[in-house]
């Protein structure tokens, strides 16, 4: 199987000729993903990294069956959210009531067209119900109750909100109903937010956001996640971005679109990550990361945090890391 993908990738390898100019395609597709940044505690950082791992190889076999980046994106990040390891779906934080409320974000990068759901209770993969927006209506974000009804008239199953409680988010919500406790330095020792960016074979680009929220967030409470352009943002002509990290301070900032624009102003990918993120920092003390991409296949994955797990795969190779300077690889067909 891997050495059919091997012929396959070398068909991609060639040079397209237009006129003056050399596209390269050997980069195509691409993702990279994300499973929260922050301080993962030892016990859970194995874990914490098999599950990204295990995204980004589900979501490149949909991109190298001939896939489109969203359904690429679609696929990674509802593997997190089924994963009990990250808040998001599964796992999610609890907020100050005991009870789940997610966010989640999709965008095209071919026509801008976005979907998201904030402060959605009781379904089991809100970023599905995120594209769900984007194709059936009209509007780019339903919330809370008008979100479920949504749901419902999808087809789209209510579950029972246990089965979206773990024993470790309980726990973490118990420890942080004391008066002296600090959510936001509390968020850094859970997994975070989940995200991905893709580039398909076609070179149209798309990202996906999901989450769970920060721990004991009052109820109705919103973050970055599920707006525009903060919690996510996709464009053809200039790349794409899917951050994590504490929201607020992602929203003051509007860090995808940030990135986006020093993009727009001939940095890297990688550059323009690292600019970001430190304006982040400086103008509001704010720690995250992202994972970014352009539309020639250029990825990074890059944060503020001590660690952020990631993974990407890109020509068949998978990379992934947890701290600051980590860059481990593999091969991205399937471990026996």
């Amino acid at each position: 199987m891997c050495y059919h993908h091997h012929l396959q990738d070398l068909c991609r390898k060639q040079l397209l000729l237009i006129g003056e100019n050399h596209i390269s395609i050997a980069m195509l597709p691409v993702i990279a993903v994300h499973g929260g940044a922050g301080h993962i505690p030892k016990e859970r950082a194995e874990v914490s990294c098999a599950g990204v791992r295990e995204a980004a190889r589900g979501g490149y076999s949909v991109l190298r069956a001939g896939g489109s980046a969203m359904d690429a994106v679609v696929e990674a990040v509802t593997m997190l959210e089924n994963n009990p390891s990250y808040n998001a779906g599964r796992g999610s934080v609890l907020n100050v009531k005991g009870e789940v409320e997610m966010d989640a974000i999709v965008m095209d990068g071919r026509t801008l067209a976005s979907g998201a759901v904030s402060a959605v209770r009781r379904v089991a993969n809100p970023v599905q119900l995120a594209r769900m927006v984007m194709d059936k209506t009209n509007h780019l974000c339903l919330t809370a109750e008008g979100a479920s009804q949504f749901a419902r008239a999808m087809g789209i199953p209510e579950v029972p909100e246990e089965s979206l409680i773990t024993d470790y988010a309980r726990m973490r919500w118990k420890k942080n109903l004391a008066p002296d406790a600090n959510p936001v330095e509390c968020q850094m020792g859970k997994m975070g937010t989940v995200g991905a960016v893709a580039v398909d074979a076609e070179g149209n680009i798309a990202c996906a956001t999901s989450t769970g929220g920060m721990i004991n967030k009052m109820e109705g409470r919103v973050g970055d996640t599920p707006c525009i352009g903060c919690g996510g943002y996709a464009d053809n002509k200039v790349g794409a971005v899917s951050p994590t990290g504490h929201g607020e301070a992602i929203m003051k900032v509007v860090l995808s679109r940030l990135i986006l624009f020093h993009m727009e102003q001939g940095k890297s990918a990688e550059e323009a990550s690292d600019l970001g993120l430190a304006y982040m920092k400086e103008r509001v003390q704010g720690l995250g990361g992202v994972v970014t991409v352009d539309p020639k296949g250029n990825w990074a994955a890059r944060f503020s945090s001590l660690q952020m797990a990631w993974a990407a795969v890109q020509n068949e190779q998978l990379h992934y890391g947890l701290y600051i300077g980590e860059h481990f690889t593999e091969s991205a067909c399937e471990p026996s």
